[in-house]
């Protein structure tokens, strides 16, 4: 018997009614199995009805993630012994049934997941295969495995939530980008944390993983399968690096004692350093899965980063506005202040458990001045206070977002000079104040508009 003619004499419950949990109703009611479906959030707007609390005995429950392991409900299904799988696991048993020469790749990281993911997105896209960004970016991994498309690849973000709580896909091959501190409040440590990105190592065939980054050497040693590493030094053998304006491939390669050239740095658009490292990323996965060389390149050409990723809002009186909304933690508002001399700083929001110390320690004497917003803004002026007493510090509020980035815009407009970058990197999530990133994000660049 099939695996979802067996699901139909299951009592299924679905936990979290988010993107994920309606794409699994809608999958499960597509099907003809029977469910339901669970939310905390019993106001949530849902084309499903939804329940609270557990009602009796299930035989498997789906878990969107985001949900801890002690949280009362899955402690109740635990106890209860209750399968329990989350979304990716029960998407490649669905894959198994239904398109079960599909191969899966995995993407992860602190910082820089869905560019990159993007970009090998892009890059099979030239190569002719039919394959999607899925998972934390897109489509749910189930919708896209349902898809009538019949994907040959799916390309997969992985958050540290997705990965904590998978244990069965098998991926041909992964790609871990950096582990810095985030999301320390619902693992619990840093230790955790780092732990179930690399977790993806025991379900990959091939590992991706950058040798600038510290905690990845440190703790890849163990891993005993094909381990590619990729940097921005001159590559040694089995290795991906940069030799002068060249991205180089000596791992790929029929010959270990060759090297062959896939981009040049002028392909990759914004030339930046933690963007040419996503390319090689990309490429590595690319590779990994037999496309070549040149097909690489052209899809590396051919990307465009998204929207709330270092993207420019305007130029007003030689006065650079760009959105980096999605540095949603201090990694990853690293790489944007690394990107400019002479920032006015706009940051603040919910930390998740992150310290910010090491980033201002660190890129102190580009912040030419901050302006701080959202419940976490004083761990910033704290830390700013330590390393850069110098660097005047704003603290804008209002209870209405729009009226918020308007002050916010307006400060930004009095502090900076020519050759100045206005630089929203909040290193936070947004949640406090707005509903995503990417609103952030927007009500920002509406705000530098109105100032033209």
């Amino acid at each position: 018997m099939s695996y979802l003619s067996q699901l139909k004499a299951k009592r299924v419950l679905i936990v979290g009614a988010g993107k994920t949990g309606e794409a699994l109703a809608e999958f499960l009611s597509v099907n003809g199995v029977e469910f339901q479906l669970l939310d905390e959030k019993v106001n949530l707007q849902s084309k499903f009805s939804l329940i609270s609390k557990v009602e009796g005995k299930y035989d498997l429950a789906i878990v969107s993630p985001g949900w801890r392991r002690d949280n009362q409900i899955i402690k109740e299904l635990t106890d209860s012994k209750t399968e329990i799988l989350s979304e990716i696991d029960f998407a490649w048993l669905v894959k198994t049934e239904l398109n079960p020469d599909q191969s899966w790749v995995a993407i992860t990281g602190t910082n820089g997941k869905t560019t990159t993911v993007q970009m090998a997105e892009a890059i099979f896209a030239k190569s002719g295969k039919s394959a999607v960004a899925c998972g934390n970016v897109g489509l749910p991994a189930i919708t896209a495995v349902a898809s009538l498309e019949h994907f040959e690849t799916l390309i997969l973000e992985l958050s540290s939530f997705q990965i904590e709580w998978s244990n069965l896909p098998s991926f041909q091959a992964c790609a871990i980008l950096n582990i810095a501190e985030d999301h320390i409040d619902w693992h619990g440590s840093f230790n955790e944390y780092a732990n179930s990105k690399l977790k993806l190592l025991k379900m990959s065939e091939c590992a991706i993983l950058n040798l600038s980054d510290p905690e990845i050497i440190l703790r890849t040693t163990a891993f005993s399968g094909k381990k590619v590493f990729y940097g921005l030094d001159t590559p040694q053998a089995g290795e991906l690096g940069l030799v002068e304006e060249l991205l180089v491939d000596r791992a790929f390669v029929v010959d270990a004692n060759t090297a062959e050239s896939f981009a040049e740095l002028s392909d990759i658009k914004p030339t930046v350093p933690h963007n040419v490292s996503n390319a090689m990323a990309a490429a590595g996965i690319a590779l990994a899965l037999g496309i070549p060389h040149p097909v690489v390149k052209e899809g590396l050409q051919s990307f465009k980063l998204g929207s709330h990723r270092l993207q420019e809002v305007a130029k007003i009186n030689e006065v650079l506005w760009v959105n980096d909304s999605k540095a949603t933690n201090p990694h990853a508002a690293a790489a944007a202040l690394t990107s400019f001399e002479s920032v006015i700083w706009i940051a603040g929001g919910l930390a998740k458990g992150a310290k910010m110390d090491g980033l201002i320690q660190k890129y102190s004497k580009r912040i030419k001045g901050a302006i701080l917003i959202g419940t976490d803004r004083d761990l910033i002026e704290a830390a700013l206070l330590k390393f850069a007493p110098q660097t005047p510090v704003f603290k804008i509020d209002s209870e209405d977002k729009v009226e918020l980035m308007a002050k916010v815009v307006a400060k930004a407009r009095e502090l900076a000079v020519a050759g100045d970058v206005v630089l929203l990197a909040p290193a936070c999530a947004s949640m406090d104040q707005f509903k995503s990133y990417a609103e952030r994000g927007e009500i920002f660049a509406k705000a530098v508009e109105a100032i033209k």
